[in-house]
């Protein structure tokens, strides 16, 4: 899975996450409380410019220039500085009229484009701008704020990250660790305006699941964040790495100055939200899984479903695409259970190759990065028959950081455009007798590296011609519905002959699938948590801590999960459609080299691109 730091609606980039904390983060996605809370700024405060452009490239670039600002923290982690300093309260009402307002001025302004007289290129511009905008807007109406984090991600779990100087908040200059300070002088009252949208949750009775809050109190009292030993709190690790050239002056005084903003300001703010989500929230959090139970939750849902999925799709519809998808895969997996021998059922061979040792090949670590090695020596000939255009940034495959790879899941981390940075594929092993090929091996190096999200990422950044925020956008349906269809390429690839390899990827594919099912079930109350577990564990070789994991992380993030199958199965009914309509005139490479060409869209607004490109082959 691929792990990210920034997190805004449905136009998040993956800028990957760098260090994952035990007992702070659940394993996935960060940052979610820019989805959850739109940043926006008080009518008061407004840092937004007064500029009225008129044609589609200055629209979009005086929009992101805008959003930026709006979004400190997202600038930062694509390393723009200029805001480094800023924390707004983007969950407070007059933050999110603000931006709802800014939101709508650029709606106006394209409004007045004339959408006839634009290039091909620029009516996908126009099209993901508009998709964005209205999502938006949109999912102001559901009243998100009322929720502003939850056990899986928010600011309260994203801002140790930036604040431990092992993530995107740099530490190098008197004005990165000052910058720091002013951030940190702000999170009380971000964490002040948090439990106030609570109360006005309850006040509207949009609340928590009782099973997710009693995870949240935890998460507040982590040691790593609560503890008055400096050398053991997150927030002092900026201290304990100053930069080289700093003089014993500069180290006192700022060993001094953050020492006293953790003690006063960062550690009350996580023990005051503890406690307030222990003795005043919890109480009132509820009893039922999903959003159903909520007032007009049903509406909220199907707003979900659509955004996550960037489709018109129903839950139901989901929910039936994704029961069609498991039955299939069972079917696959009873094949794979048939050539190894096995004879029990396929629950027991589910569970049988977790310990199968055929399933584990490997002792040492050298050993295991060999093999992925492996895998890219045998798919590189084939590269060039699918691919046309390829990324210009290099690429690494990297054991995990020791200090890091207990608690870590495989990722990647994208190079940086300058080419200064390669992408990087890390696989954590800390037990390499133990890594599992059934677990997804073959499947995961096409999703993770190549020619998944290293040629996904990378050629959206490169390509300079793209205005910055899609550039920098992403969609999670297209990203991980791009990399989750690069693992179907396997035969293609000659991959998936070794059946354990073959399970490994039916593995991937059922994960997903079993998504739909139960993130659906969930949501329109035809499926109650523990029954969704249950059903997990039927179909998926997890144990059951990791199985409520996922379980919890949909109920917490309602619609998320989806768009990894939904986004797969489009661009694969997209190659199917075409290779029938165009016949000998079909080219995989073209086809791949149009998929990936602007970066991440919404699947409609890729459907008409892909429509614009067929009839030029013709």
């Amino acid at each position: 899975m691929i792990n990210y730091s920034v997190y805004a609606n449905n136009t998040y980039f993956c800028f990957i996450k760098i260090l994952k904390m035990k007992n702070i983060l659940s394993k996935g996605i960060l940052g979610l409380g820019l989805v959850i809370s739109l940043a926006a700024c008080k009518k008061s405060d407004s840092p937004l410019t007064k500029v009225t452009p008129t044609n589609m490239d200055s629209i979009a670039s005086n929009y992101y220039e805008q959003y930026l600002k709006l979004y400190p923290l997202e600038a930062t982690s694509q390393g723009d500085t200029r805001y480094n300093d800023q924390l707004p309260i983007n969950i407070d009402r007059d933050f999110i009229s603000g931006e709802i307002a800014f939101y709508n001025s650029v709606q106006k302004q394209l409004e007045n484009v004339d959408y006839k007289g634009l290039s091909d290129e620029e009516k996908v511009v126009y099209d993901v701008l508009d998709y964005t905008l209205k999502d938006k807007i949109e999912a102001y109406a559901y009243h998100p704020e009322y929720i502003p984090f939850t056990q899986f991600g928010g600011l309260p779990l994203n801002f140790p990250l930036y604040g431990s100087g092992e993530g995107s908040q740099p530490f190098k200059t008197e004005k990165d660790y000052d910058d720091w300070l002013k951030r940190m002088e702000k999170f009380p009252d971000w964490m002040n305006a948090a439990a106030e949208n609570f109360r006005e949750g309850i006040n509207n009775k949009i609340v928590l699941p009782k099973k997710l809050v009693v995870k949240m109190i935890p998460q507040m009292k982590a040691e790593e964040i609560t503890t008055a030993d400096m050398e053991k709190n997150i927030f002092y690790g900026p201290v304990k790495k100053f930069p080289k050239n700093f003089t014993k002056a500069q180290k006192d005084k700022y060993s001094a100055l953050y020492a006293d903003a953790i003690t006063k300001k960062i550690i009350p703010a996580y023990t005051k939200m503890g406690a307030f989500l222990e003795k005043e929230y919890l109480p009132k959090a509820r009893d039922t899984d999903g959003y159903n139970s909520l007032p007009n939750g049903n509406e909220i849902y199907r707003y979900y479903a659509k955004s996550w999925t960037t489709t018109k799709k129903t839950p139901e519809e989901i929910n039936k695409i994704g029961l069609q998808q498991v039955a299939m895969l069972r079917a696959e997996m009873e094949k794979v259970k048939q050539q190894v021998g096995f004879t029990g059922t396929l629950e027991e061979f589910i569970n049988f190759v977790k310990t199968d040792p055929k399933a584990m090949p490997y002792k040492t670590s050298k050993e295991v990065l060999d093999g992925f090695n492996g895998i890219l020596a045998k798919i590189t000939p084939k590269l060039n028959t699918m691919f046309g255009v390829t990324p210009k940034t290099k690429f690494e495959i990297r054991q995990t950081e020791k200090f890091r790879e207990a608690s870590a899941s495989a990722e990647y981390i994208q190079g940086t455009p300058d080419g200064k940075r390669p992408g990087i594929f890390y696989i954590p092993l800390p037990d390499p007798a133990k890594f599992n090929v059934t677990s997804g091996m073959e499947s995961l190096f096409l999703h993770e590296a190549i020619p998944g999200h290293h040629y996904q990422v990378s050629l959206q950044q490169e390509n300079t011609k793209l205005p910055k925020f899609m550039r920098f956008g992403w969609f999670g349906a297209y990203g991980e519905g791009w990399a989750h269809y690069c693992e179907t390429l396997g035969p293609e690839f000659g991959l998936y002959t070794d059946p354990y390899q073959k399970m490994g990827y039916l593995s991937d594919q059922m994960l997903r699938a079993v998504r739909l099912v139960v993130d659906t079930g969930l949501h329109t109350g035809t499926m109650k948590r523990e029954e969704a577990i249950k059903y997990f564990l039927s179909n998926i070789s997890y144990d059951e801590a990791s199985a409520t994991a996922e379980v919890e992380r949909y109920m917490a993030m309602p619609g998320q999960a989806l768009g990894y199958k939904i986004g797969s199965l489009r661009i694969r009914e997209l190659r199917e459609k075409y290779q029938k309509e165009l016949g000998s005139k079909f080219n995989l490479a073209s086809f791949h080299d149009e998929i990936l060409s602007q970066g991440c869209l919404p699947l409609d607004v890729l459907n008409r691109k892909m429509e614009l490109w067929a009839k030029k082959q013709k």
